[in-house]
């Protein structure tokens, strides 16, 4: 190891990669360790042997599975947003060059004990069983509100205040169905719970115009995704740091990191030391300087078949409103196939996760495994979401959020914002990309 680095980065999560590849970029010198000697940290993809080497390391693997480099599974399953912030992230970095992307085919919402595909086009609307005549009408007159809505024009907000109304006046305007709500508010904005609905509306509309815009983008679903599962993603930014001068270090511990005067100033590694101005980390390498604020459960399960009721769609995301289990988080459904070259021809991968309730997380994913017909096989995780006790600026330690269960990257995005305003006092300014450098399907 070299003396003397401006940044070390500790994991070789997305966040973390993210943030090592704009500071190569901007001529930072940067050295990123990572304990496995794989990348991506709680955000990898696993080939067969990893993935039971994790959570079944006294089994072998059935030779029935295949082969192992026919395998990318997700640990932590989430679709980027055509229009989001992630993708915004890529074309600034210029990491697209690095990767190829699908199209996910269809998001769905689970309500009434069916399967129904969320509209992506105006007729899809028409014809939706998700919703009755009279209340498609007022549907409809809700999205030309938020299509016709300018904040200079007073004309056009039909006596309503996006930033002082909630969500519940919104709909209380429109006379929106408590159903049609759990649609818009789960399906559209991707709420976790119900929370939103007492906060500024201003929030969610934007949410929902962010949906409309990815749908509009490629069609059929607001989801692209890319090819050989999420663990390309950190492993494209390391690659883009390592072109910039990162140097990166993958199966090399990160014992301690050392302080002066309660101000980090390097990592130990065995019995060398690098030095460092900055560190930044997952919560793992700072167990110290976390709390855990609840818990995911994830359960990763091997299909032969697509998830009925799908049209038989090579991906989708299944979303179940909490209201529809009686529960205060939505579950979701995300599934992958061999077109995304993550698995095998006639293979199929789906996770399915929560926040937990209660001491029995398996039975809270129970509605969502119910929907994926017969399980080949399934491995189940218990995770803790943790955060950053203090803002790291006293003693320049900057640590990284988990993964939520949200099924994109929009937080993931506001954690790399936020770390970045920290550690430099300044906003992260992305360009505004042109239509020519979205990502290509492949």
């Amino acid at each position: 190891m070299d003396d003397n680095y401006d940044i070390i980065v500790l994991g070789t999560g997305l966040t973390e990669c993210i943030l090592s590849g704009i500071f190569s970029v901007e001529g930072k010198k940067v050295l990123h360790m990572d304990r496995n000697d794989y990348y991506g940290g709680e955000s990898a993809s696993l080939n067969l042997s990893q993935l039971y080497r994790k959570y079944r390391p006294d089994t072998a693997v059935p030779s029935e599975l295949g082969r192992d480099r026919d395998y990318n599974i997700d640990l932590i399953p989430k679709f980027m947003m055509a229009n989001g912030e992630i993708v915004r992230f890529l074309t600034h970095t210029d990491v697209t060059r690095y990767l190829e992307f699908k199209q996910i085919s269809g998001s769905f919402v689970y309500r009434d004990g069916k399967i129904s595909k969320v509209p992506s086009s105006e007729t899809e609307a028409v014809s939706s069983p998700l919703l009755g005549l009279v209340e498609k009408r007022r549907l409809q007159k809700f999205f030309e509100f938020i299509q016709k809505w300018k904040d200079d024009d007073e004309s056009t907000h039909e006596g309503l205040d996006l930033d002082t109304n909630t969500m519940v006046d919104v709909y209380a305007k429109f006379n929106l169905e408590p159903g049609t709500q759990d649609f818009i508010g789960h399906a559209m904005a991707l709420h976790l719970d119900d929370e939103y609905l007492k906060r500024p509306a201003r929030e969610t509309i934007e949410k929902i115009i962010l949906y409309v815009a990815s749908v509009a983008r490629y069609g059929k679903s607001p989801y692209i995704y890319p090819l050989h599962g999420l663990g390309e993603l950190p492993q494209s930014f390391a690659r883009l740091s390592a072109i910039y001068g990162g140097t990166y270090m993958l199966d090399r511990a990160a014992d301690e990191i050392i302080y002066e005067n309660g101000v980090a100033v390097g990592v130990r590694s065995g019995n060398e030391v690098a030095k460092a101005k900055q560190i930044i980390c997952d919560p793992s390498y700072a167990k110290d300087k976390v709390k855990v604020t609840g818990k995911v459960v994830r359960a990763i399960c091997f299909l032969k078949h697509p998830i009925p009721d799908t049209n038989d769609a090579d991906s989708v995301q299944i979303i179940i409103p909490q209201n529809e289990l009686n529960r205060q988080h939505d579950v979701y459904v995300a599934s992958v196939s061999s077109n995304h070259a993550v698995c095998p021809k006639d293979m199929y991968l789906a996770i399915v996760s929560t926040i937990v309730e209660t001491d029995d997380p398996e039975s809270e994913i129970k509605a969502g495994l119910d929907i994926l017909g017969p399980i080949h096989d399934k491995f189940i995780s218990v995770s803790n979401i943790e955060e950053p006790i203090a803002d790291g600026i006293a003693d320049q330690v900057f640590i990284s959020k988990s993964y939520d269960a949200t099924s994109h990257f929009e937080t993931v995005c506001d954690d790399v914002k936020s770390i970045y305003r920290r550690m430099t006092g300044n906003d992260l300014v992305l360009k505004k990309r042109s239509d020519a450098e979205q990502p290509e399907e492949a």
